[in-house]
């Protein structure tokens, strides 16, 4: 089976919205540097903090992996739509990874942390395997590359051209139709990685390892919890909660880049003049990223009622193609 590029997958949508709702907490810290002055001030470790240790179990590892995945499923798509529009889709699809460059420069002005470049750089590498080799091919690599990645370096940036070459490559044999759907294979790798996710945890919080990203064992925790976060929330998307997932998520997830870029300067803002490096607890973070992104959903959702684009995707798209992308939504 093979995804047609002309079909929208709402769930795509609202994974991406869901993978940046996660990601938020894990940038809102690292903006903030909440602690980072107290530390350097007392010689020492934090306090123990309830709040910090549970955003090290749930987020820090684990959103990650699902939004460079979702970026090789865009990958495939762009450059399916390529394919049927430009006479050398390559070079459209040089001209996107090249914008999200740019994109990505430009914020680590108020973000040195911030994935959008590594992402443009890390696609450029892979597109010659995206553009020309075969789809089993693209897949078999992001398999390799994404177990060797882990196996050597426990994810991190090393994982992003495997997870790319993976999103792609489960994109063209139909990965976005199938997590719509969520049949019994979806069932089936949710119940293995759930399983396998719980010995995990714990064995990351036994060993008290801190921030997860700084670990083989919490990037290897990360990756088999990020499976178990996308396939239940597929099977979520078949119960009565499919509309209340829609509406909040899907918004974020249709303008993840524009919500992003503004997050990261909101919370770069607020650091500005907010002392966050005194605080040894991570609540006052955690609670204004939750208000952020809840707002960031109604916005979007009103933007978008107006708008074909988010603000952001709509330059990056016109880069792309180097022709004004719509704007307005005609009234029918």
């Amino acid at each position: 089976m093979t995804t047609t590029p002309s079909a929208r997958f709402e769930f795509i949508d609202v994974l991406r919205g869901f993978a940046l709702f996660g990601i938020l907490f894990v940038n809102a810290i690292d903006i903030s540097r909440v602690g980072m002055g107290w530390i350097v001030l007392n010689n020492g470790p934090l306090p123990d903090d309830p709040l910090r240790d549970f955003l090290y179990a749930t987020t820090q590892t684990r959103f990650v992996p699902i939004f460079n995945t979702l970026f090789g499923v865009s990958l495939f798509f762009v450059l399916s739509g390529a394919r049927a529009r430009a006479a050398r889709p390559w070079l459209v699809m040089v001209r996107r990874l090249v914008g999200l460059v740019v994109i990505g420069a430009l914020l680590i002005v108020v973000y040195p942390g911030n994935v959008l470049y590594e992402y443009g750089i890390a696609g450029l590498v892979v597109l010659p395997v995206v553009v020309l080799a075969p789809r089993w091919v693209t897949l078999a690599g992001g398999v390799a590359l994404t177990i060797a990645a882990y196996a050597v370096a426990g994810g991190g940036l090393a994982a992003t051209p495997g997870l790319m070459l993976l999103g792609t490559g489960l994109a063209a044999y139909g990965l976005p139709k199938a997590l719509g759907s969520a049949g019994r294979g979806v069932t089936a790798v949710f119940l293995v990685s759930a399983a396998a996710s719980v010995p995990l945890l714990w064995w990351q919080v036994s060993a008290d390892i801190g921030d997860p990203r700084f670990s083989d064992l919490g990037g290897v925790t990360g990756i088999v919890m990020a499976v178990a976060y996308t396939t239940g929330l597929a099977l979520l998307w078949r119960t009565p909660l499919r509309g209340a997932l829609a509406a909040f998520f899907e918004p974020l997830g249709r303008m993840a880049l524009t919500n992003y870029v503004a997050a990261a300067v909101v919370f770069a803002g607020l650091a500005a003049v907010v002392d966050f490096g005194m605080m040894t607890a991570v609540w006052p973070v955690v609670l204004t990223a939750l208000a952020l992104i809840v707002v960031q959903s109604v916005l979007s959702r009103i933007w978008l009622a107006r708008f074909v684009y988010g603000p952001v995707e709509w330059l990056w798209r016109s880069a792309t193609w180097l022709r004004v992308a719509p704007g307005r939504r005609v009234a029918r």
